[in-house]
């Protein structure tokens, strides 16, 4: 297979599960979709009115940033055209005029005449829009000259009262498989309710779509113009159901699904990666793979690998790659057909006794930092996932489908979200899973038939539950489309931010 630089590995896969999937350049749009129009103002300069929420927030003081983190997960020096700022908003929505809480975000000012502001969620959940925002901003330079690009840190994640639970590398570190993982899991709650008891209840979607508001007031925009990808496709499903007269344009890439149960999101995940898996493993083979001669002996060499590391975690600079370790590697690589070249390097290296690859792989997807440290993704994933489902399931339904899903795709195990649930000290709600934006303009919802992480079959249920939703299939390979390559998807998207006119019901783009 075609061998790919370490740096852009990290660059491919850095925060995979906030759906950065690679940093190339979007192409811009050649020609523009046919369809209805969003409803939407068309200002060229300025900012719109704002329509007033219930306490309006106020404007954000912008100023230049500090602290941002580049690809490689070392710190970024300061940009003097990205500025960064504060917005406060009630910790409890029930409580408007109690406790604040600060939103971090970061914007880049419109190069040309402006429509107003484009809000970006890439996902996670605890993905940072902060960081992915700074490093990102030029992938989307096309709608930057039109836009004010914006993102924020939603609550709980990074720099807006994040969640703290300890230290997460026993955790992060476990085969999710093992006995211990129950154990494991009463403790990480424990110090999650130690860390962020007070927090905890308040993380959830419906609370971030309330912040989300808060933010489009506080920007001027009288509507939220929003590209929410993987789990920011949620997130903007909620905002449109609370406030559907206030979107703007809307595009939900990589959908989710969200009255899927835990075992069904399990199954049906199970599967997308192992699909992704025999997509990869087939694709080695015709490049010419040093993992096997064809996709059976991939799949063995992978799996061997990952089985002698139970016992035999192999030593990294004074770290251990353990299977834990070592299978979130190769999920992560999964995320995107850019990565691919990389995951074969990386096994093909660790099969020989050098984990470096594999791990540096795991610690990019579980936001492990150049220093050490770790950013709060694995807390705060957790902990807004938790919040948004009033499931708990028992040791005997989460025992069922780690059974069921080891039969699916042995390499992936899926208890561990269903464990930490069992044992969260918050109470969790499933008011995040009523969708229904009747009245909004229209949302453009974008499945990829290869994406392993937010499968193809949840991208229709999502259009349909939004009743104005306009699904976009993508043929190709990847977690979200817009990042994989595809220039039929950029062209389409980019055509509708800038123009507003949507494509026809079941528009298809061929795999990149």
């Amino acid at each position: 297979m075609k061998k790919t630089s370490f740096p852009s590995l990290l660059c491919a896969v850095t925060l995979a599960s906030a759906t950065l999937v690679g940093c190339g350049s979007a192409e811009q749009p050649t020609a523009k979709p046919t369809g209805g129009s969003a409803e939407q103002p068309t200002a060229s300069t300025g900012a719109t009115k704002p329509a007033q929420t219930a306490k309006d927030s106020g404007a954000v003081a912008w100023s230049s940033c500090t602290g941002l983190t580049g690809p490689d997960g070392k710190p970024a020096a300061p940009d003097p055209a990205v500025e960064c700022g504060k917005l406060a908003v009630p910790l409890d929505y029930a409580k408007q005029d109690g406790e604040q809480i600060d939103l971090a975000l970061i914007r880049v000012k419109a190069s040309g005449d402006r429509l107003g502001s484009l809000v970006f969620n890439f996902g996670g959940p605890g993905g940072s829009g902060v960081d992915l925002l700074s490093m990102t901003a030029k992938v989307f330079a096309g709608m930057g000259t039109s836009y004010d690009l914006v993102s924020f840190d939603p609550r709980g994640v990074e720099r807006s009262a994040p969640v703290k639970c300890g230290s997460v590398e026993k955790w992060i570190s476990l085969d999710p498989a093992s006995d211990e993982m129950a154990k494991a899991a009463k403790e990480f709650g424990a110090a999650c309710a130690k860390d962020s008891g007070k927090l905890l209840p308040h993380v959830g979607t419906v609370n971030a779509a309330r912040d989300l508001d808060r933010i489009r007031a506080a920007l001027g925009d009288e509507r939220l113009n929003y590209f929410g990808m993987s789990y920011g496709t949620h997130l903007g499903a909620v905002y449109a159901t609370q406030y559907p007269k206030n979107v703007g344009r809307f595009v939900l890439d990589g959908a989710l699904d969200p009255t899927v149960s835990f075992a069904e999101r399990a199954k049906t995940q199970t599967a997308g990666f192992k699909q992704a898996f025999e997509a990869f493993a087939a694709d080695c083979v015709k490049q010419g793979c040093d993992l096997g001669a064809d996709p059976g002996a991939v799949r063995k060499s992978v799996e061997t690998l990952l089985n002698g590391l139970r016992d035999k975690p192999l030593k990294v600079a004074g770290r251990e790659l353990t299977k834990g370790l070592a299978s979130t590697g190769v999920l992560a690589a999964l995320y995107s057909k850019l990565s691919w070249p990389v995951l074969e390097q990386a096994a093909a290296a660790a099969t020989k006794g050098d984990g470096t690859q594999l791990l540096a792989l795991a610690d990019s997807y579980n936001g492990r930092k150049a220093d050490g440290t770790y950013s709060s993704l694995m807390t705060s994933v957790l902990a807004i996932d938790c919040v948004d489902s009033a499931e708990r399931p028992s040791p005997a339904e989460i025992d069922q489908v780690e059974r069921e899903t080891a039969k699916i795709f042995p390499l992936m195990s899926s208890g561990g979200l269903g464990l930490i649930c069992a044992h969260w000290p918050a109470a969790g709600s499933d008011e995040s899973k009523k969708i229904d934006a009747t009245g909004s303009a229209p949302i453009l919802v974008i499945g990829g038939k290869g994406d392993p992480a937010t499968p193809y079959a949840w991208a229709p249920k999502l259009a349909a539950q939004l009743k104005t939703g306009v699904l976009v299939t993508y043929e190709g390979e990847g977690h979200g489309a817009y990042l994989s390559g595809s220039s039929c998807v950029s062209r389409l998207v980019d055509a509708y931010f800038l123009t507003g006119k949507t494509p026809g019901q079941n528009a298809t783009c061929p795999a990149a």
